[in-house]
């Protein structure tokens, strides 16, 4: 291309380019915001800002770019962030009815929106160098305007001081959100300008450096003359909407806090972690106590010269350290509520076969593959004593006249149950024996027990001893 054709083109490209700009953007001019007589000077000057930011304008659809002030814009059609937003959340919540539908939509609008408020300050202060609070917000109702979210309107009873007392009333004559439901010809019957309010107070957040939140009053999307807003610290907007409201007896608002689920989901969290923080002390002083209360039991024995009696303390001791394992583990848990119940049961096996100095039993464990690790507490302690009772009578009864003796403990999920089977290869129980009326004390335990579980037991005990109880898991 020739030196002559290449300053054509030139030239045709900036005019192209000056027309781009002609089009894209209103003329200059203190026109962009209503403010108090007050504030004038301020806000003259912040639109002289905020034009000079936008004169600075490349757009490229070939490559889909819009650049302003060398940052990247988008274009997005305003009813696709309304009026369409919340009518296909209708349809995706249709089985949770509209309110719940509304609740959604307007937590995720004022949460996002927000955010992009406040960013799109913390760029503008930065970029333009602005220092001065009210300077600050100042620009932000201009931006607002130049940006196509809506004309600002402030009104005189406004405060705009950066501290506790900060308070702004002002009306959007124009916002994208009330015209894009008019102009489907729908009429809410709840103020619609979520995004509006959360961009506002994300910008004046950022510029006072202050927690803000913003509520819509009224509504022109529900049929009211104009859409107004109240801005204040979240603490002091209720006072500010009692004020404001035309009906102060009947009119409810939704008041939003920037990420308001967030905090509510940390503090649940927080109160959580407190919790578990005193069960797991709980947990660790009962175990304590106890432990005492066996030990206790194990110096009283020493008094004690009938066989029968130290066997009756010793079993007694052995339900008592049962149940201060279980307070032992929930203790060392991350989840205070449950326990592994494998490593739970192999733990009174083990704290038995040391209690009863068992060495010619071998101890087989089938637990089908599977690792129960949140085992309620509720099941845990009469499935631990059962457990207790079975390979308790199974030391002192099994084995007497055998070398080696095998007990063998299976664990089984079942639906919606849960099967313990627990078995020994002695003798078995004596035929003298009523199994359903016995009045042997750990039999009536295990009855008990499993009943408290709301489960069922089968004993056989033709080869050995064979205990199947089966429990839900619920």
């Amino acid at each position: 291309m020739d030196q002559k054709k290449l300053l054509q083109r030139i030239k045709e490209l900036e005019l192209e380019n000056a027309q781009l700009k002609k089009s894209f953007f209103i003329k200059k001019g203190h026109n962009t915001v209503s403010v108090p007589d007050q504030f004038k000077p301020i806000f003259n000057d912040a639109e002289e800002l905020v034009y000079k930011y936008f004169q600075n304008t490349v757009t490229d659809p070939s490559k889909g770019i819009i650049e302003i002030n060398n940052e990247r814009y988008v274009l997005l059609r305003a009813s696709s962030l309304s009026v369409d937003f919340f009518n296909k959340l209708k349809d995706l919540y249709a089985d949770k009815g509209d309110e719940k539908a509304h609740t959604i939509g307007r937590n995720f609008l004022f949460d996002i929106a927000h955010v992009i408020g406040s960013q799109d300050a913390k760029n503008f202060i930065d970029k333009m160098e602005v220092e001065d609070p009210i300077s600050k917000l100042s620009a932000g109702p201009v931006h607002f305007a130049y940006t196509g979210w809506a004309y600002v309107e402030i009104l005189e009873e406004s405060n705009p001081t950066p501290d506790d007392n900060f308070y702004l009333k002002y009306n959007h004559p124009y916002s994208f959100e009330a015209d894009s439901w008019i102009k489907s010809g729908e009429k809410s019957a709840v103020p619609v300008c979520i995004m509006n309010s959360a961009y506002s107070s994300g910008w004046c957040e950022q510029s006072f450096g202050i927690a803000l939140t913003a509520v819509e009053i009224t509504c022109r999307a529900k049929g009211d003359d104009e859409c107004s807003f109240v801005m204040a610290p979240p603490h002091k907007i209720q006072e500010y909407i009692k004020t404001n409201s035309k009906d102060k007896l009947s009119e409810v608002y939704d008041v939003p806090l920037f990420f308001e689920r967030k905090k509510a989901e940390e503090a649940i969290r927080q109160s959580l972690s407190d919790k578990n923080i005193l069960l797991k002390e709980v947990h660790h002083r009962v175990k304590n106590n106890l432990q005492i209360i066996s030990s206790l039991l194990n110096l009283q024995s020493n008094y004690l010269t009938e066989k029968q009696s130290v066997l009756l303390f010793k079993e007694t001791q052995n339900r008592i350290k049962t149940l201060a394992l279980v307070h032992e583990k929930l203790y060392k848990s991350e989840d205070v509520e449950y326990v592994e119940l494998n490593d739970y049961v192999r733990s009174i096996v083990d704290l038995l076969s040391y209690s009863y100095n068992i060495d010619n039993v071998k101890i087989n464990y089938d637990f089908d593959g599977i690792n129960i690790e949140k085992f309620e507490i509720e099941k845990a302690i009469p499935c631990g004593l059962i457990i207790n009772e079975i390979i308790s009578n199974s030391f002192k009864y099994a084995f007497v006249d055998m070398l080696n003796g095998t007990i063998s403990i299976k664990i089984s999920v079942l639906p919606q149950a849960y099967e313990l089977i627990i078995e020994d290869n002695g003798p078995g129980i004596p035929s003298d024996v009523d199994l359903d009326g016995s009045d042997s004390l750990g039999l009536v335990l295990i009855n008990s027990l499993v009943e408290q579980l709301e489960g069922i037991v089968t004993i056989n005990s033709k080869n050995g001893t064979r205990f199947e109880i089966q429990f839900p898991m619920n």
